[in-house]
This record gives structure tokens, C-alpha cells and sequence, in this order.
């Protein structure tokens, strides 16, 4: 008689999928998550007994606790399929404690791909759980919650209530004020560019060439007087091509993503933030639903790896598919070379199959996740190609005197580039070539401009450059990167100012104390030392108690020394022009994590508090009400009823104001990006239309 066993996995999307993957004789369930955990009303964490964890149900979790245990004695075996990294494992040995199974019997199950066939292999092979990732898990966690819960407590007493400090944010806040000290301490240095447009006699085509020095040696123009000498030695010169030189130049593909190079480049070309990345990249790994033959099927690998590593059968697959799609010429099988920091569990993030291609599935998928499928796709294919081929062509040329430099190139063999280009390369790839050339040959001036320039700052972060900072220099990982920027802008440490990162008065008076009390903690080579040693205890290197053990005497004694040294910071709260209705006083804005509200400053007295209305001026379609712009937990902006939660009108597109539709006289709403329109909220109504362009447009 065959067993009934049990599949316990975190989501419930994923146990869905896998559900219609596996017989009668599974039942899959979720966890939601860790169902155990540290406490978050204490410390959770005996330092005087090698930092003992004390763990507790999650509060809101004792009914599912239970569920999962109702379920696990009416099942024949317990399988543990939680998702496949140290945070999985560790919710799996939770798991194993509270029903009962012992952690060193064949009770985990991983998974890279959600997909029928790697799903029903995985159930072939169960094994222990992994007590190497456990401890590197618990070692992360209990030094989190150390230097956290210990710091923290200082910042209120010191700084203001509510704030936080923590092992990756406090450097990523470091990283992002010192950056705003550069920027402030810079001094720009002048210099001037001179370009001129030539015409080739010949072909009658365009060349543009810029200044470069005098007799072989690049020359820099530091001031009007050095450009204008420049221009009256050239003011009636003849333009002669010196030296032509010809080449070809390759470029290889970029390896197929890391969680890393995937948020970089889906916020360098789809404008997402990296936790807007992860949230769809966690859809497309659970399962979509693509209908006929397919049915659900995860599309793509585990999105929270930092490995280069592509599997055999899918190097096959898009060996022999992309043969066929685009012929054997633009197609080459490359493995790709692992950094020795990455931890090499899982594979890079692909599609789970090449040959679903997403045009073909478009119509399944929301626009944020044909998006990134299609990012990732084309990512992976472009890596399995040939490189690309540039004709290139650089000229020398000489007028009275001076030398000026021509370049240009163009592209002979796509190769890749049949399918990607990297958002580095869109403006190289648009590169025009060069006429042909040769030694000796004069060139007509059809325009001589001098501009004067000034150097530039360095850049503020934006998400993508901070993820490539945070990553370059070690510290944090692939699962951290996203959950730290949100933490750092939710707590006011931060803020965004189109696609750049601000730090504001609190994140740089908060910054300040760190570094004058807390050096390692915010210490960029100290952290990334943290990070290699919790790696090393993953690799069974080294013993977590021990690694604690050797952290926590110094930190303690920084703790002693910050309670005496810190003064007291006061940072006012911006007064708004909104008077308390209880008590009169002017309110001010204070920040909570889900964003801005206003609170009485007479607090604790008068504990009033009200979110910020934002109107539109439009009137709710369903009661009349005013339509209010609004924030999302996640930070996206929507439109809601003013008498929400009475009245349920919410609108991710923006109404339009001081204009009815034309045909039923009801709200029209305009959708922006792909597929613009403007229509009509009345779903029995058609009216739609394209926007009208801005003047400027």
C-alpha cells in the first residue's frame, strides 16, 4: 500500500504548483515562512552561554504550527521542501524539532527549478538536513540580533526613537553618506573640448574628430586662453588624415545573472527597485500557470544565488535550440567561472526551459513579469552565443599644428547581439563607422566648436550601483542586497530622489555615531571579513560559537564606551501647517516603515496621529468621495477613496481630472508605459483612446 506522505514548502504559491506536479498520495502545505524564530520583544540570545538562541513560536503562528503538526501525524512521512539556502534549511531544522523528526534521517528535499521533472527527482533523493547551513544561518542571525538589539536601544536614547542599526544597513548607510561627502567636498577643475565636423571629399560623408594634443602627446585644455589659442592655430588650416588604423575588436557575451546583475540591470532598463525586481522574480520561480500541455510551471531557476554555474541538460537545450533559432554560426557553449566567494549551491538564474520563449507566453504573464522573464531569457541566451565582431577604424588627424582624434566602428557579426544588449553596450552598438580613409587625404571643416566643461562629482548611488558597491566590497549577500536598501529608506536613513539615494540629516547624524563608537560595525573591510567567516562556517571551516565568541568581547566593550561618550542629538521634526484637532498644536511629520504621517508633538500627552492626504481633485466614481494618492507597504504608488475602508475604489492608473468620458460621462483613468491609453472606468463602457503627446514631446 503506497504511503501518504506530506510536502511541507514555504509558499503557498509554490505548494500549489507542486501540488498538481506529484500523485494522490502527497499533500503539499506551506510554512509561510519561518514559523519559529528569536523573539522580537527581547533579545532572544544568551551571550553569557555561547550565545545560546532562544527561540519562540512566531506570535500569529501557533494555529499553522499546529495545522502542520495535525497534518504531519496523519502522514506516513514528512518531507521538508523549503526553499534551497541557508534560510531553508533552517526553517526545515525548525521544522524537524517541532514535529518531530530527526534532522539526520532523509527528510529535506531541495529543488532549483520548480518544474515537473525537477520536482519528481528531487523526491528521489531526499537527505539530512544540512547542520553546515544551519549554523551559518544561526550565526548570521544571533550576530544580526546582537549587534542590532544592543545598538538600537543606544540610538533611541541618543538620537530619536524608532531607529535601528544593523550589520549591512549601518554600511550601506555609511557607503551612501560618505559618497554625499564627496560629492560635497568636491572641487570641479575647468578644462574645454574642441570638436569639429569634417566631410570626407570623397564620400561626402560626415566625420566628427575632437582635440587631442600636439605632437603625439594628448594635451589637456585647462582654460579659454589654452582653447583659444587652439582655435587660432586651426582658424584656416588645412585638416589632413596623419594615420588610419584599421582593426577588428570582439565582445564577448556577459555571463547569464546573478541576483546581483539582475537587479542591477532590471533597474538600469526597467526603472525597478531591487525589491520590485525580487518580488516578480519570486513569481516566475513558484509557478505560473501557462495553460495547455505546460500547465504551471516555475519559469525560471532560484532567483537568491550568486553563482555563474549553468547545468549540462540546460547548456544542451539552448545548445541545440539556439542553433536552430538562429543558426549554428551565432552559436558557442560557454561555462562561465564562478567567483571564489560565491557560494556555488545553486545554478545562475535562467529560465527553466529556453525553448518557452516570451513572446509566446506573453499573454499568461502580468507586464512587470514579461518583463523580467524576458530579461532573463534573452540574458541567458545571449550567454550560450558567439561574440560580437566591431570593424573598427581610428584616424589621426593634424591641422595647424595641433592633432584631433576620429573613432568609429560598426558592427559586422551580431552574434549575441541577435538576441541582448547589455545596457552598457546600447550606446556603443549605435556607433556609426568611419569612411574609408588613408594617409594624406584632406579633409573640408563644416564646423569647429569650443565648449568650456567642468568635472564632475562622483555619482550618487542609485539601487543597481549600490548592489555593485555593496557586492564588490563583500558584505551582505544575495538574499540581503534588497531587504537592506528597503530597510535603510523606511527608516529615514535615506531617501530616494528620482533614481538616486539621499541621505538624509538622521541617516547622517546616526552615521557619525557609528563611526566615532561603532568603527567595526560600519567598517566596510571589517564587514566583509564578518562575511567570509560566516561563509567559511557554511563550509564547515570554522565553528559559529567560536566566530561569535572572538566578535563579542570588542563589541562589548564599544557598547560600555558609547553609553558613556555619546551626547545626546536632537533632531526637530518638520512642522507642518496642519493644526491637531485635540489639542491645537501644529503637527509634524515623523516616518514609520510604511512612510511620512502626521503626529501631535505634544506626544505622550496627545498621541494623535493622521496619514497625509495627497488629493487629485477627482471625485470617487463609487460614493463621491475625493480619489487620494497613496503608498503601498512596498512604496508604490496607488489611488484610493478618501473614505476607504467604507468605500473600496482603489486604481493603480492615475485619474484624469476635468475631463468626463465622452460616450457614458464617467471617470476616465490613464494608463501609462506600454500601452498607453486613456478609457473609461465604467467597465460596461469602451472608450479608449492614445494620450495626447505633451508640447515638448
Amino acid at each position: 500500500m503506497a504511503k501518504n506522505k506530506l510536502l511541507i514548502v514555504e509558499s503557498p504559491a509554490k505548494a500549489g504548483t507542486i501540488q498538481k506536479y506529484l500523485g494522490k498520495n502527497y499533500k503539499v502545505v506551506a510554512s509561510m515562512g519561518h514559523v519559529i524564530d528569536l523573539p522580537k520583544s527581547s533579545l532572544g540570545v544568551d551571550v553569557e552561554n555561547e550565545f545560546k538562541p532562544k527561540y519562540i513560536t512566531i506570535r500569529g503562528k501557533g494555529d499553522l504550527l499546529a495545522s502542520l503538526k495535525k497534518e504531519a501525524k496523519k502522514a506516513d512521512e514528512v518531507l521538508l521542501a523549503t526553499d534551497p539556502d541557508r534560510e531553508g534549511e533552517a526553517i526545515s531544522w525548525h521544522l524537524a524539532h517541532a514535529l518531530n523528526i530527526d534532522p539526520a534521517s532523509p527528510c529535506r528535499v531541495t529543488f532549483n527549478e520548480i518544474t515537473k521533472s525537477a520536482v519528481k527527482e528531487a523526491m528521489k533523493a531526499p537527505r539530512p538536513i544540512d547542520m553546515r547551513l544551519v549554523d551559518a544561518q544561526q550565526a548570521r542571525r544571533v550576530l544580526d540580533r546582537v549587534v542590532g538589539y544592543q545598538i538600537s536601544p543606544i540610538l533611541w536614547e541618543k538620537v530619536k526613537r524608532g531607529l535601528s542599526a544593523g550589520r549591512v544597513q549601518s554600511v550601506a548607510t555609511r557607503l551612501i553618506c560618505d559618497r554625499e561627502e564627496e560629492i560635497m567636498d568636491f572641487t570641479p577643475e575647468e578644462f574645454h573640448t574642441i570638436d569639429v565636423k569634417l566631410r570626407d571629399k570623397k564620400s561626402r560623408k560626415q566625420i566628427a574628430a575632437r582635440y587631442f594634443g600636439e605632437n603625439g602627446k594628448e594635451r589637456r585644455l585647462a582654460s579659454y586662453d589654452d582653447a583659444n589659442a587652439v582655435l587660432k592655430d586651426i582658424e584656416n588650416a588645412d585638416f589632413i588624415v596623419d594615420s588610419v588604423k584599421v582593426g577588428e575588436k570582439k565582445r564577448n557575451p556577459q555571463p547569464p545573472f546573478t541576483t546581483s546583475t539582475m537587479q542591477q540591470e532590471a533597474s538600469s532598463k526597467l526603472s525597478y527597485q531591487a525589491s520590485r525586481t525580487m518580488q516578480i522574480a519570486q513569481s516566475l520561480y513558484e509557478g505560473i500557470n501557462l495553460g495547455g500541455k505546460l500547465g504551471t510551471i516555475g519559469l525560471i531557476t532560484y532567483m537568491r544565488t550568486d553563482s555563474l554555474r549553468i547545468a549540462e541538460d540546460a547548456l544542451a537545450e539552448a545548445q541545440s535550440f539556439l542553433t536552430e533559432e538562429y543558426g549554428k554560426e551565432n552559436v558557442k557553449l560557454r561555462r562561465y567561472k564562478t567567483k571564489k566567494s560565491a557560494q556555488d549551491a545553486h545554478e545562475a538564474i535562467r529560465p527553466t526551459s529556453i525553448t518557452i520563449k516570451p513572446q509566446d507566453i506573453r499573454a499568461k504573464l502580468t507586464n512587470d513579469q514579461y518583463k523580467l522573464y524576458k530579461l532573463i531569457w534573452e540574458r541567458f541566451a545571449a550567454s550560450q552565443m558567439e561574440s560580437a565582431v566591431y570593424h573598427t577604424t581610428s584616424a589621426d588627424i593634424t591641422a595647424g599644428g595641433h592633432q584631433f582624434k576620429a573613432n568609429g566602428s560598426e558592427v559586422i557579426f551580431k552574434g549575441y547581439m541577435n538576441v541582448y544588449i547589455e545596457s552598457s553596450e546600447t550606446k556603443e552598438a549605435k556607433s556609426k563607422p568611419l569612411p574609408e580613409l588613408k594617409k594624406g587625404d584632406a579633409l573640408a571643416v563644416t564646423d569647429i566648436d569650443s565648449k568650456q566643461h567642468f568635472t564632475q562629482p562622483p555619482s550618487r548611488f542609485s539601487d543597481a550601483s549600490l548592489i555593485r558597491e555593496l557586492e564588490e566590497n563583500g558584505i551582505g549577500r544575495p538574499s540581503t542586497y534588497a531587504p537592506t536598501i528597503t530597510t535603510i529608506v523606511s527608516r529615514g536613513y535615506v531617501q530616494r530622489s528620482k533614481k538616486t539615494l539621499v541621505p538624509t540629516e538622521l541617516g547622517t547624524v546616526t552615521t557619525d555615531i557609528m563611526k566615532q563608537n561603532f568603527k567595526d560595525i560600519v567598517d566596510v573591510d571589517f564587514t566583509a571579513h564578518m562575511e567570509q567567516e560566516l561563509d567559511d562556517i557554511e563550509d564547515g571551516k570554522l565553528d559559529w560559537i567560536n566566530v561569535l565568541s572572538e566578535f563579542y568581547p570588542g563589541f562589548e566593550k564599544q557598547l560600555e564606551e558609547a553609553h558613556k561618550n555619546i551626547e545626546k542629538v536632537e533632531i526637530k521634526d518638520k512642522v507642518s501647517d496642519v493644526p491637531c484637532e485635540k489639542c491645537g498644536r501644529m503637527m509634524v511629520y515623523k516616518l514609520s516603515k510604511f512612510g511620512r504621517f502626521l503626529a501631535c508633538p505634544g506626544y505622550p500627552e496627545c498621541k494623535n496621529t493622521k496619514t497625509i492626504r495627497v488629493g487629485t481633485g477627482v471625485e470617487c466614481p463609487k460614493c463621491g468621495g475625493e480619489i487620494l494618492i497613496k503608498q503601498s507597504k512596498r512604496g508604490r504608488t496607488y489611488f484610493g477613496c478618501e473614505h476607504w475602508p467604507k468605500c473600496d475604489f482603489m486604481a493603480w492608473d492615475t485619474p484624469v481630472k476635468d475631463e468626463r468620458c465622452p460616450e457614458c460621462g464617467g471617470l476616465l483613468m490613464k494608463k501609462n508605459g506600454r500601452g498607453a491609453k486613456v478609457y473609461c472606468y465604467n467597465e460596461s463602457c469602451s472608450y479608449e483612446r492614445k494620450p495626447e503627446k505633451k508640447k515638448n514631446d
